[in-house]
């Protein structure tokens, strides 16, 4: 199929939104087959998503880390690379960050500790992803195992941390201390206030506008430098970019480095944004979740940052449905959400063939 023929806005909306309506078609049959009103489950839906400004926080702190987990994969993807180990990699970049926080909370201002902390998580998440990618690249280990077992390592690892070196004594809970309110990122609510925008109290902060930052380096990144021709030249074809020079094991290491550290994003909001300590679990599968948001967002950050929203809103429009109809458990909000997944990704090529060769044959007569 010639796809020089086919707008581009059809690939990266149309399509993606087909997928999603799909999905919330079947979501609807769930929700008949429990003798509910969809309509009215889907007004609540949305009414809690973004029907009152601390539900639109709700949902833009969400969204947040999936920007971040969205954009990891999205990056290594670029590069023929499947990062699945986002999650790990949020995990050990959130110890990064929290161990800024821990070490200068009481010595220096938050207009240092946050680039301190930037750094950390990006450090941190880079290194963890480092030896799946040298794995990759110098021994020939799948990236898509050794990204896998490293979630789990990486969980165990803070575990250990966290109940033998880091939790605060007398506690029972394996938490660390409290960090002192120099190293907590400001909320919106209080970023805007002085400029004479008040704001419901919500746990979106400051980790939102990096999260943009970050969309637009990745955007320059691959697109407009030549580091980003050599990543997508591996991803289009390796052996091509061996012809034109290119050190495709030495790409491999970088790309999966910038895919890590971004990932790593993910403790600005949890750790430093919003618990404001180091905790267990904090990363709730944001990180699987961000494959998701990238392959709905097909690769490109405006497109990651409008799937993050989607699932953003999924998350908080769902605990709004969960509130208001009791017969719609969590349970069923986390099958409405698989269910966008697997349109999304899993089935994202279901209608593609169909709906480009409709605009092919429109294009030609």
């Amino acid at each position: 199929m010639n796809q020089a023929k086919v707008p581009v806005w059809v690939s990266i909306a149309l399509i993606p939104f087909i997928n999603v309506m799909l999905a919330f078609f079947v979501s609807a049959l769930v929700i008949l087959a429990l003798g509910e009103d969809p309509i009215e489950a889907a007004g609540y839906l949305i009414y809690g998503a973004f029907g009152y400004e601390e539900g639109i926080g709700y949902t833009l702190y969400y969204a947040t880390n999936l920007i971040f987990t969205g954009l990891a994969v999205s990056v290594a993807f670029k590069a023929g690379l499947f990062n699945i180990g986002g999650e790990g990699q949020a995990y050990i970049g959130g110890l990064g960050v929290g161990l800024v926080c821990l070490w200068f909370d009481s010595s220096l201002p938050l207009m240092v500790i946050a680039p301190l902390a930037i750094i950390g998580g990006a450090l941190f998440g880079a290194a963890w992803a480092y030896i799946p990618a040298y794995l990759q690249a110098r021994r020939g280990s799948h990236v898509v195992i050794t990204t896998i077992m490293f979630n789990f390592i990486a969980s165990s690892l803070m575990v250990y941390l966290l109940v033998n070196w880091l939790k605060q004594d007398g506690r029972m809970s394996p938490n660390s201390r409290t960090f002192e309110e120099s190293a907590w990122l400001p909320y919106m609510h209080e970023l805007l206030a002085p400029f004479g925008i008040e704001l419901s109290e919500s746990p979106l902060n400051a980790s939102f506008l990096w999260a943009l930052i970050c969309c637009v380096f990745v955007w320059g990144l691959i697109w407009h430098t030549r580091w980003g021709y050599q990543l997508r030249t591996l991803g289009t074809n390796a052996t091509a970019a061996v012809y034109a020079g290119i050190d495709n094991s030495k790409v491999t290491i970088w790309v999966m480095l910038i895919s890590g550290g971004l990932a790593g994003f993910v403790g600005l909001n949890e750790i430093m944004g919003v618990n404001h300590s180091l905790l267990l679990n904090f990363t709730a599968g944001y990180g699987f979740a961000g494959i998701a948001v990238s392959l709905m967002g097909r690769n490109h950050p405006v497109g990651i940052i409008v799937a993050a929203i989607l699932f953003g809103a999924l998350y908080q429009g769902g605990s709004e449905l969960a509130f208001e109809i009791p017969t719609i458990t969590p349970e069923i909000v986390v099958v409405i959400q698989g269910l966008v997944i697997l349109f999304s990704g899993a089935l994202e090529n279901m209608l593609k063939d169909r709906i480009e060769g409709f605009f092919i044959r429109k294009s030609v007569a």
